[in-house]
């Protein structure tokens, strides 16, 4: 979600989800409170404004999972972004993106691992996609979470 004051949406939040964040970086906080299902990743700015929700995020326990859930949707006939081995958001993830018919952004991930910079691909399982991203591309678009 983007926000017009990450200080102030940071300290509501906490408040609200009585939990600190998990994961504070330059222009973004993210929080995973122990008693509600929600991943909120909170960013400055952003083209729709503050207040706009840039995307939603399923984070699933495996990769096995993603590239289940992937081939369930494909088999569905919904049209479909592969993201595989990607850094984005200060970590490294396998991801698949879908649209609803509003154009409502929907992101299955699995969290691989956490990434300082712009650094470390991790090992693909054979015959997926490998798709290079920067966190800032990432981050900052309408195409990350996490």
């Amino acid at each position: 979600m983007h926000v017009s004051d990450l200080t102030k949406s940071r300290a509501f939040y906490e408040k609200f989800l009585g939990e600190d964040p998990v994961k504070v970086k330059q222009g973004y906080v993210k929080f995973l409170p122990d008693w509600a299902p929600v991943n909120l990743a909170l960013s400055t700015g952003g083209p729709g404004g503050a207040g706009t929700i840039d995307h939603v995020g399923v984070q699933v326990d495996s990769v096995e999972t993603v590239i289940a859930q992937l081939a369930r949707v494909k088999a569905a006939g919904l049209p479909v972004t592969e993201e595989m081995g990607v850094n984005c958001c200060h970590a490294n993830q396998d991801k698949f993106w879908v649209k609803d018919p509003d154009g409502v952004e929907w992101e299955v991930y699995h969290l691989n691992y956490d990434v300082e910079g712009e650094e470390a691909v991790g090992v693909r399982p054979s015959g997926l996609t490998m798709v290079a991203a920067t966190a800032s591309a990432c981050c900052g678009g309408t195409s990350c979470a996490s």
